[in-house]
């Protein structure tokens, strides 16, 4: 297929630059896969939108603040820890990239210093730092996507606001460079309704550049995805093919979670943790995912192909055509949708 075919017009105000007020105060749009239809949700009505032998997994990565803010050569920079490649050295995304030249100095707002040491390929540089990384980190915005467009003075203000909401509220051990977004909807109060009758099981992948890699070839089959590290615990496997083998339908939380349980699925052995460079497009056979919870993605990215060979990338293209009809909010911060 060709990348082309997974193109939408999406009005720039669509385009959510702060979550609802209340997490689970975002929309639910739930899309049945074998009918086409569309209905309208909040999301705090998901425990009643599930049926009796649901299950569901996600994705408990905590989301670093990977995002320094700075100057450059006396200009105004900024740039994504991509890697930590240890002796205080950090492979980064970095803008503006022609300053970013070794030998140059970056200096991150709080203090954290340093030297440009090498280029690499897709844009990354080599910066070795004067202090340990998790000193650096502390200096550290959420990692927010470019489309969001928080300003250095904005992103100040910010700051806090979006270290709490560019999280869910079920994150454990920091890993990710970009959030899990379909759990970002979820209260303690949404997820105690749905334990009541449902059971949760929690898997880590830690989110890295090939989540959000731009696709540059036309003929999507060329595309290859970076490598990212999963983690599923013995007991939490055995409890999901338990659950599966005895009727119940998984329901993944999130395009992550889907790529490592379906990863999982492929291993040749049992494994706890493993890297996985899987690509999910139309064709894909699932194996695990019976059910999708995710958010409104960028056409054309890999999360949109994605979901489009889960749900059929006619039936998905109506829904998101509803869902701009009916002022949904788009990407990280906007609403959810729920495939069935």
């Amino acid at each position: 297929m060709r990348l082309s075919d997974f193109d939408f017009t999406l009005p720039a105000e669509r385009i959510a630059r702060f979550p609802a007020e209340r997490r689970d105060g975002s929309r639910l749009l739930m899309l049945e896969r074998r009918s086409g239809a569309v209905s309208h949700h909040r999301f705090a009505e998901l425990p009643d939108l599930l049926e009796t032998d649901d299950f569901l997994v996600m994705n408990n990565s905590r989301v670093l603040p990977a995002r320094l803010l700075g100057r450059i050569a006396g200009k105004a920079a900024e740039l994504l820890v991509v890697r930590d490649l240890g002796d205080n050295t950090l492979e980064v995304l970095c803008r503006p990239a022609a300053q970013f030249i070794p030998g140059a100095e970056f200096i991150a707002d709080g203090g954290p210093r340093a030297e440009v040491l090498a280029r690499g390929g897709r844009g990354r540089r080599q910066l070795r730092f004067d202090r340990e990384t998790a000193r650096v980190l502390e200096h550290g915005y959420a990692p927010l996507p470019p489309y969001i467009k928080r300003k250095a003075g904005e992103a100040a203000a910010c700051r806090d606001f979006d270290l709490e909401r560019y999280q869910t509220v079920y994150a454990r051990d920091p890993g990710s460079i970009a959030a899990p977004t379909a759990g970002l909807h979820f209260t303690p109060e949404v997820l105690a309704r749905v334990r009541e009758r449902h059971p949760l099981l929690e898997i880590t992948l830690d989110v890295g550049e090939a989540t959000f890699q731009k696709i540059e070839s036309e003929d999507i089959s060329r595309h290859r995805m970076g490598s990212e590290t999963i983690r599923i615990d013995s007991e939490t496997a055995r409890r999901l093919l338990e659950l599966r083998s005895r009727g119940g339908r998984l329901l993944a939380v999130g395009t992550t979670a889907v790529r490592s349980l379906e990863s999982f699925a492929r291993l040749s052995e049992p494994l706890t943790e493993f890297a996985s460079d899987i690509f999910i497009s139309p064709g894909f056979d699932f194996r695990l995912v019976d059910k999708l919870l995710t958010n409104f993605h960028l056409p054309k990215s890999s999360l949109f192909i994605l979901a489009s060979a889960f749900a059929g990338l006619e039936a998905l293209q109506e829904a998101y055509r509803q869902a701009i009809a009916e002022k949904y909010r788009f990407f990280s911060y906007g609403d959810a949708m729920l495939i069935v």
